[in-house]
């Protein structure tokens, strides 16, 4: 009992300061691909102290109840995540709860950034629900496909069982939900050419254009949390998860900077450019691994 409450306090804490040190590390590899030097990796951290000593203007309830309602789904996911061989909630509903929770942080962010009545804000929001959207349809599609293959719904037992044998991504009958998630995966963290939700040149960052201080300080927390649970989730369902959490934290790191170079590369999308490619390729390879799982079983 004493060790799954340490976790539950550890592991929120644990996954804000890996996301902060891969925001650190996104500004660090950028600038080197771009001939920079850039900014020290504790950058973020060092933005988030200053920014909660700035004041910061709250535009009701509803937007200070959104931020908290990120922020509260976030932690809770990192809670049924295993990192390594810690999963505080394991046996409390696995993947169909994880599914649900993942909805908060979107429905946070719009009601938080709706209750400041910017256009910028709902023009953002609206992309952030639609983009939201496009990705939740290939993604049910990529974990139907892995809870029929290992027949539960325990990310646990899926992490187990690759552990056992070969990791999802490199078994054939998972191979294709594994190439569709890859394909996802830049949206589900945000990153170009996904990040619509933002967009500074357009939008002046959309939701974000309100915050400040304390509230740009904890949108910034959320983000890296995204990130931290983006890739775990990821990690854990084609990768195999961890043994160790050195092991654990070398897969995320690896998965993280190549996401980083494909941010580099490529353009941003349109949102309806965004939605059509996650319609069309990721869903289909996904509706396909679906079915090839669906024959093997």
């Amino acid at each position: 009992m004493v060790a799954t409450v340490a976790q539950c306090v550890l592991l929120p804490v644990l996954g804000i300061v890996i996301g902060l040190f891969f925001l650190g590390l996104y500004r660090k590899i950028m600038a080197r691909l771009h001939w920079r030097y850039g900014p020290p990796l504790i950058q973020p951290v060092i933005d988030i102290l200053r920014l909660f000593f700035q004041g910061g203007m709250s535009h009701g309830a509803v937007f200070d109840f959104g931020l908290v309602l990120s922020l509260a789904g976030a932690m809770a996911i990192i809670l049924f995540i295993p990192f390594a061989q810690w999963c505080p909630l394991q046996g409390s509903g696995g993947m169909l709860v994880i599914l649900y929770l993942m909805l908060l942080m979107p429905l946070g962010t719009a009601l938080s950034g709706g209750e400041a009545a910017n256009p910028n804000a709902s023009i953002g929001i609206s992309r952030k629900l639609i983009l939201a959207l496009g990705y939740e349809v290939p993604l049910l599609l990529i974990l139907l496909s892995v809870m029929s293959y290992y027949s539960t719904i325990s990310i646990v037992d899926i992490v187990r069982g690759q552990q056992a044998s070969v990791w999802a991504l490199f078994s054939w009958p998972l191979a294709l939900p594994g190439i569709a998630y890859i394909l996802i995966l830049p949206a589900v963290l945000g990153v170009r050419p996904f990040d619509t939700t933002t967009a500074p040149q357009e939008i002046s960052s959309g939701p974000l254009v309100e915050y400040g201080g304390k509230y740009l300080a904890f949108e910034h927390i959320i983000h890296a949390l995204s990130l931290f649970l983006g890739i775990s989730l990821f990690v854990n369902l084609f990768l195999g998860g961890a043994a160790n959490p050195i092991v654990f934290f070398v897969k995320i790191l690896v998965v993280f900077v190549a996401c980083v170079c494909i941010n580099a590369v490529f353009p941003r999308l349109r949102i309806e450019q965004a939605v059509s490619y996650l319609w069309k390729w990721p869903t289909a390879i996904a509706f396909l691994g679906l079915v090839v799982v669906s024959l093997v079983k």
